[in-house]
């Protein structure tokens, strides 16, 4: 039996773009029509139904939600800012907050507006201040219901996937133009670090918890010479951890959030600088069990990561970490691994607070479409039916009593 702390945070994760439908104003929405991909449409229609998707959470013991913001809705055209939109997102943190469950909102989840991505979108020299204009105006408008701010998600899968593999709308392939993001990225969220926390100290309210949620994967050489050793090392520093050291040497987080999923098993087959950064095991040596789309699970990892990140001195919420797949009972499997790998970590002193599954629900899976399923709830998206997973009451009393058997 392993119990976690008291105060633990337990929850689930969404994001706008891929729960709540129609977002019409989004560079994806555009995107989706223009590259001919599975359009996102109503979605799981989560910005008509937030209420009963949280009355389904609150029963499954949840006391954390995590839930993103869609500029596109906020400022649909430069300049012009929906009060409509940014009252709906009052609406959302304020009915968490009645349910005494605690929000986690996030500024930037993969998605821009229209207009933005019309101008050039993070390439843009402007595309600092004009995100900070817009989390000025979300800031304010939350700062009453909200403690815990991410503003960016994911900034190094944003940057590889839209700009190196072009896998992700705006669809480049340029090393050159993906830095140019990257450091936009990370130049935006140190000034919105400094700018939440002016704004919280200017309005008289406690500071508030700033990160921003960075993707990792375990790194791992198939083979244990000196070539898959250090590829697997130097995919790790630059991966998992540059972007984290560049926030903290301007001490610009408050807590890290951890978004983890699966592993990697490096295998350098030939020379060459590409090959050191992109080589993976193809022969299925130490075959571990994957999930829907082939990822896999290696719970192992998680622990890993979170005793590196203790040298950052900061809290640590684990703010993804999910399995797409139709077994439930593996996604059960998944959990319980996972969280026992977390309490691992824990017990060597690992500063973890709280612990998101992603995701609530169902959803749209960026280019993968809606095929994957990741949620503890289950959406048929003809009917926008909600039913509760057996892996999602299991995991409930762990979350009500703190208590995984």
């Amino acid at each position: 039996m392993i119990k976690f702390p008291e105060n633990f945070l337990w929850g689930a994760a969404a994001s706008a773009y891929q729960v709540e439908g129609d977002n019409i104003h989004s560079d994806w929405w555009q995107w989706e029509k223009d590259a001919g991909k599975e359009n996102s449409g109503h979605a799981c229609r989560h910005y008509e139904f937030y209420e009963r998707d949280f009355d389904l959470a609150k029963s499954l013991g949840h006391n954390a939600h995590r839930f993103s913001i869609e500029w596109g809705r906020i400022e649909p055209r430069r300049s012009e800012f929906s009060e409509e939109a940014l009252q709906h997102y009052i609406d959302v943190a304020l009915s968490l907050r009645a349910r005494n469950i605690e929000p986690i909102a996030t500024l930037h989840h993969f998605t821009n507006p229209i207009w933005f991505a019309d101008l050039g979108g993070w390439e843009d020299k402007r595309s600092v201040e004009l995100f900070l204009r817009y989390c000025e105006v979300v800031v304010r408008a939350l700062a009453d219901s909200v403690h815990y701010w991410i503003t960016i998600n994911e900034p190094t899968i944003y940057a590889s996937h839209a700009y190196i593999f072009g896998a992700w709308p705006p669809q480049v392939k340029s090393t050159l133009r993906a830095k140019r993001v990257y450091d936009n990225l990370s130049l935006a969220h140190i000034k919105a670090y400094q700018l939440i926390h002016k704004i919280y100290k200017k309005s008289g309210h406690a500071d508030p918890a700033v990160g921003i949620s960075q993707y990792t994967q375990a790194f791992v050489p198939c083979k244990l010479d000196l070539k898959n050793r250090f590829a697997a090392y130097l995919r790790d520093r630059i991966f998992n951890f540059n972007f984290l050291d560049r926030l903290a040497k301007h001490r610009a987080m408050d807590f890290i959030g951890v978004n983890y999923y699966l592993r990697q098993l490096v295998e350098i087959k030939r020379p060459g600088v590409h090959n050191l950064f992109m080589d993976t095991c193809e022969n299925n040596h130490y075959p571990v069990k994957k999930n829907s789309l082939g990822w896999d699970i290696y719970p192992k990892g998680l622990a890993d990561i979170l005793l590196k990140l203790k040298r950052y001195r900061l809290p640590v919420m684990i703010t993804e970490n999910g399995i797409c797949t139709q077994d439930d009972g593996l996604r059960w499997e998944f959990i319980h691994s996972h969280l026992e790998s977390v309490h691992q970590a824990m017990k060597k002193g690992a500063p973890v607070i709280g612990y998101l599954y992603w995701s609530l629900m169902d959803n749209f899976e960026w280019d993968k479409g809606f095929a994957p399923r990741f949620g503890l709830v289950e959406i048929d998206y003809n009917s926008s039916k909600r039913t509760v997973r057996e892996s999602a009451k299991k995991l409930a009393e762990v979350y009500k009593t703190g208590i995984l058997k």
